[in-house]
């Protein structure tokens, strides 16, 4: 796994738009890749990898950060996650969760959270695997502005 540079701006975008698809979401590429090149731009909102088995791309990670007053300092918030369907069940997931794990640490982080799907218990297999405990809170949403996908 490997820290994204602005230059592989054009493969996150592919890479979200076939994560988008298992969900039947259509992704306006324009909006992910101006939302990609935001990010990479300032680290300070958070950090993005590329999970390669070589010489293939299998999947990136994105993760952003907030200040949390219940753990007083940054958390971490894995916003994407995806690794091609060619490449799950070898443990690259696993061991990219770890990798981002250590850097969120690295990165002053005190708390790290993920949303998943009720219906992906393989998803959450993983999550779980990663150190991620159910909690008894309900995510909700106000969305403010047009998402990055059609539905």
């Amino acid at each position: 796994m490997r820290r994204a540079t602005v230059d592989d701006t054009e493969t996150l975008v592919e890479l979200m738009a076939e994560f988008y698809a298992e969900s039947g979401y259509v992704l306006d590429r324009r909006h992910a890749a101006a939302a990609f090149s935001a990010l990479l731009a300032d680290p300070r909102l958070g950090l993005v990898w590329i999970i390669e088995q070589r010489p293939a791309v299998a999947g990136y990670v994105v993760v952003t950060f907030v200040f949390g007053m219940e753990y007083g300092g940054p958390m971490a918030v894995v916003d994407d996650f995806f690794v091609r369907p060619a490449f799950r069940n070898a443990g690259l997931g696993t061991a990219a969760l770890a990798q981002v794990r250590e850097s969120c640490v690295a990165a002053g982080a005190r708390a790290m959270s993920v949303e998943v799907a009720a219906d992906n218990p393989a998803a959450q297999a993983v999550y779980r695997h990663g150190g991620f405990v159910m909690t008894d809170r309900r995510l909700m949403a106000a969305p403010l502005a047009a998402p990055s996908h059609e539905v």
